[in-house]
């Protein structure tokens, strides 16, 4: 009997040894083809409003498709994008910038300095000499995102369908305040504005911080609606905002902060985005990319529709993500079929919208495609075209006290030529 238990006994720690050793044999199998991976470093950002890691779905595609060959190191941060944005000066500064950058183009000199220092790689060569590469994107968008020498610092999406922005609206607050309809004119939105708060119900979200991209969004879509407000819109690196549109404007959001909530100035997006998704305002402005963070028990409520004047803003190259210089060749490499990668399933994504059937799609999502097939007037967007002094140290000041009634929309303006003169200094 104690020869039978001692064999037993042996069997069994065996069978445990082997069974340790081929979980390890697997483990050091994983590890083996992640260390033979080249690994592409990349920060992203988690959506401070939603809690969603952006572009996690991107990353995963990519990982698993290239399994064993690169890898995509993603680290996502809970910052805002401003936050991000000012986090990419500072590891400029250390030399801690990651393999590829987003966002660069939303700040327009710290962009050009980066092209100036030879921090960033010129993408030109590898889209010129791949020609599935180049003939996945619009040449709308490929011409915004090209420098005027032909350099390409910015990958680009293959389609500018996902790069607009217009108004969501609640449905169900406007019925109670007895309006059928997304108003088609300037006058009728203020008229619009005005039935709405009648009923007790704030009409649009606003913030003062950051860019004031909610307030700013509606305020130059509305400057668009004169041929000379276009045309201004359309200038890069304005030397003078002392123009009647500019005036025009700040009057408009002047008044657009009359109908707001009380915690607009001195906020972010993040809270114009709550105050939305909780039924507290009935409109907001953003773009596509807020289709999906909008919760699946109110998108039966919410549609989208262009600025009125059938009007969208967007400016695809804020889309393009760029290489630092600084990484090694093979990595550079690994960047490269990352941003292509990127490209096609952006071009895959707008093929597939486009012949979904329309019984399959949210009415905020035909809404989308309808404005974006309804020839729109498509207005450049402020942060590319604006000094980044304005953006970054002028609006968050001058936003709030023009909402707050402390300084006139002389003083406004007065505050944004300022700009000018500190931006060229800086140069």
């Amino acid at each position: 009997m104690k020869k039978v238990l001692v064999k037993m006994t042996a069997m069994c720690m065996i069978a445990v040894i082997l069974s340790v050793t081929g979980c390890q044999g697997e483990s050091a199998v994983n590890v083996s083809e992640e260390k033979s991976a080249v690994e592409i470093p990349m920060i992203l950002t988690v959506n401070p409003s939603s809690g969603k890691k952006n572009e996690q779905a991107l990353v995963d595609a990519f990982n698993e498709e290239y399994k064993g060959k690169y890898y995509l190191n993603a680290e996502w941060i809970m910052e805002t994008e401003e936050e991000y944005r000012q986090n990419l000066k500072r590891q400029n500064v250390t030399d801690k910038l990651p393999a590829v950058i987003t966002d660069l183009r939303m700040l327009p000199s710290f962009y050009q300095l980066m092209i100036k220092d030879g921090r960033i790689e010129d993408l030109s060569p590898y889209i010129e000499n791949d020609s599935e590469w180049k003939d996945m994107i619009e040449p709308v968008v490929l011409k915004a995102c090209t420098e005027s020498d032909g350099s390409i610092y910015l990958a680009p999406l293959s389609t500018a369908a996902f790069s607009c922005s217009g108004i969501f609206w609640n449905e169900s607050l406007f019925e109670q305040a007895g309006i059928r309809e997304f108003p088609k004119t300037w006058d009728e939105f203020f008229v619009c504005c005005s039935k709405l708060r009648q009923k007790g119900i704030t009409p649009i979200g606003l913030h003062t911080e950051g860019t004031g991209w909610a307030a700013m969004l509606v305020a130059t879509a509305e400057m668009a609606d004169t041929q000379e407000g276009a045309e201004f819109m359309e200038q890069e690196y304005p030397s003078s905002y002392n123009n009647d549109s500019v005036y025009h404007m700040a009057e408009t959001l002047q008044r657009l902060f009359r109908y707001t909530s009380d915690d607009a100035v001195n906020s972010d997006f993040d809270v114009a985005y709550n105050n939305f998704i909780s039924g507290k305002t009935a409109m907001l402005a953003n773009g596509y990319w807020m289709i999906d963070q909008i919760p699946k028990d109110l998108v039966g409520s919410i549609r989208f529709s262009p600025f009125p004047g059938n009007k969208l803003i967007s400016s695809p190259e804020t889309f393009g993500w760029a290489i630092v210089s600084g990484c090694s060749e093979e990595v550079k490499e690994g960047a490269v079929e990352f941003l292509k990668f990127r490209t096609r399933m952006n071009m895959e994504q707008r093929e597939e919208l486009f012949s979904k059937e329309s019984s399959d799609m949210s009415q905020m999502l035909k809404d989308y495609i309808n404005a974006y097939r309804n020839n729109p007037q498509i207005v450049p967007n402020y942060q590319v075209k604006w000094n980044s002094v304005l953006q970054e140290k002028v609006l968050g000041e001058a936003l709030s006290s023009l909402a707050l009634n402390k300084i006139t929309t002389a003083e406004f303006v007065e505050m944004m030529n300022k700009s000018v003169e500190e931006y060229m200094r800086e140069q």
